[in-house]
């Protein structure tokens, strides 16, 4: 089937009161991975781009390779830029054929913030893209994205309310004391703060940095108001360990396949049992 929009799908999320998973892509195993897991668990998926990913693989690959799997995919799919970092950036991934974007406007002022937004809805709307915007800042590195630890803020209830009033953005990042990249210690979200923003915020509640935060706080979230969750980081340590342990065994292995195989298989594993922590097995 087509691509879809993120909105489309949280949408369905708010009414079944469940999430739905978002898998950030680097390569072809990962998208192939990532749709064979939301086949298997029959779950409606988002495959996201960071940063990185469109200068590793490329946009138009991206694009390509989401697109034909989508095509041939018999669950919907949705296409998402991941903190986005400007206006023109935005533009340019919703040319190529993104059904969503988001734009991190998180270090800017709310006022710049909101204005930002603001432009990038005006045109995503025009042409029927869903929007994801920030509001606080979440801890860790990703990609080229970096908000050291001291300067991590936890997002405000009440600018979260007025952010929404003024943009009527279609879904709001928060940070409730999660963060990028591998932790140091089991992550302690806030949730009273989560409960304060949803109170106030009648929109789909996206949770970054959620790789490592355990099963019970994620469900929690959920419960809360949380319609989508990110997964970066678990993806690359069960695509890379699977690696290491493919040459360990075979260290004269040459045949990419070989190697690359049993890393794909991993990543199938993990982002199925991702999908039943979230909630949306069977939701496809």
């Amino acid at each position: 089937m087509a691509l879809v929009t993120v909105t489309e799908l949280l949408q369905k999320a708010e009414v079944g009161n469940y999430a739905v998973g978002a898998f950030n892509c680097n390569n072809m195993e990962i998208v192939q991975a990532i749709i064979a897991a939301a086949e298997a668990e029959k779950s409606p998926v988002i495959i996201q781009a960071s940063q990185g990913a469109i200068k590793y693989a490329g946009l138009e690959w991206i694009v390509g390779m989401v697109k034909l799997a989508a095509d041939k995919a018999c669950v919907p799919v949705a296409l998402h830029l991941d903190h986005g970092t400007s206006f023109e950036q935005c533009m340019q991934c919703i040319r190529a054929g993104f059904t969503s974007v988001m734009l991190d406007g998180s270090k800017l002022s709310l006022e710049e913030n909101i204005e930002l937004t603001n432009r990038v809805l005006a045109a995503a709307r025009a042409v029927g893209v869903s929007v994801e915007a920030e509001l606080g800042k979440i801890g860790g590195t990703e990609d080229d994205i970096t908000v050291d630890e001291r300067e991590a803020m936890l997002t405000d209830p009440r600018e979260a309310k007025v952010f929404v009033e003024r943009t009527g953005v279609d879904s709001l990042a928060v940070a409730i004391g999660t963060a990028h990249g591998q932790y140091k210690g089991e992550p302690k979200l806030d949730f009273q703060r989560l409960k304060e923003i949803r109170d106030l915020v009648k929109i789909p509640i996206v949770l970054h940095g959620s790789s490592g935060v355990p099963d019970e706080s994620v469900q929690k979230a959920i419960s809360l108001g949380v319609r989508k969750v990110n997964i970066d980081t678990n993806i690359r340590e069960a695509f890379t360990y699977a690696m290491r342990r493919a040459l360990d065994e075979k260290p004269k292995e040459i045949d990419p396949r070989k190697i690359l195989g049993p890393a794909r298989e991993a990543t199938i594993e993990l982002i199925r049992q991702k999908i039943k922590v979230f909630g949306s097995k069977g939701k496809a």
